[in-house]
């Protein structure tokens, strides 16, 4: 089998047109470039250098390989200072999927860190619920996925590994002050997707009632709008409020209900280093 160091041996001696100046750009000894020649020559079957008065040149099959070689070495060459510069943050690509609330507010934060302490850090961003985001996350379309927990939901734990960054408190939202979920039993409500729909059930079965739906969105500007004209009351999360938030809504926080939210990763530990960045700027954005 032919081995990177033969190659590279021969590359050099191919440049230089002698042993000497290949054992000198190499840092090798005379001895030692002859003794990877011969190395080569037994392992390929083939003569590759000929004597040529004090010095040698190579054979058509020197100079094919050596060709080769060349390329083959550059290659190696390039691939070691990729994964370098990619293991010294220099480097790198994490692909991150979150749904909007998430992508609106904490990742942007994030990102502005990584940008500052790793600048040769590339992060690309989808916007995907959690069901989707998961699945991407299994099929290896995406390095990170940030997802909330539904209330009395459990998370998929085969091969994911799950991070916990915050609780994100549920808020009412309505046209008017509104101390309770009772108070709006016989309203109009905005319900969102299935998945949705079940959170938003769950809460207001708390409370004793089920909720009549009359429009769905899963829009939370849409949401904001549908109430502002009086068309419903919603529930919206603390973080689609903080990347949105119209003025004349009312939003009252609902004691003891949240999403938790989580940044999954998959497969077994530990994290590649660029993973592992990211992670620890989602986590410092989303402590306070």
């Amino acid at each position: 089998m032919l081995s990177l160091v033969q190659l590279k041996v021969l590359a050099a001696v191919a440049r230089h047109g002698s042993v000497t100046g290949a054992a000198r750009e190499l840092h090798y000894s005379q001895p030692s470039v002859s003794h990877h020649l011969s190395r080569l020559e037994a392992a390929t079957g083939a003569k590759l250098v000929q004597r040529a008065g004090r010095g040698i040149r190579l054979t058509p099959e020197g100079r094919l390989l050596a060709g080769r070689a060349a390329e083959i070495v550059g290659r190696a060459d390039s691939a070691a200072t990729e994964l370098a510069a990619q293991v010294g943050l220099r480097a790198g690509r994490v692909r991150l999927a979150a749904n909007a609330s998430v992508l609106s507010t904490l990742v942007p934060e994030a990102a502005t860190a990584l940008a500052r302490e790793h600048p040769g850090l590339e992060l690309s961003l989808v916007d995907e619920h959690p069901v989707e985001a998961l699945d991407l996350l299994r099929r290896g379309d995406l390095d990170v996925a940030v997802v909330f927990q539904h209330a009395g939901a459990r998370l998929e734990e085969d091969g994911f590994r799950f991070r916990h960054l915050a609780d994100d408190p549920i808020h009412l939202i309505s046209r008017h002050p509104a101390a309770t979920l009772a108070a709006h039993r016989d309203s109009a409500w905005i319900g969102g997707c299935d998945r949705c729909r079940a959170e938003l059930d769950a809460v207001c079965g708390q409370a004793g009632f089920t909720p009549r739906i009359a429009s769905l969105s899963d829009d939370m500007v849409v949401v904001q709008s549908l109430v502002a004209a009086g068309l419903g009351v919603a529930t919206l999360p603390g973080l689609a409020l903080a990347a949105h938030r119209r003025p004349d809504i009312h939003a009252t926080e609902l004691p003891g209900l949240h999403r938790r939210i989580h940044a999954a990763t998959y497969g077994d530990p530990p994290d590649p280093p660029a993973v592992a960045a990211v992670l620890a700027a989602l986590t410092a954005v989303a402590g306070p």
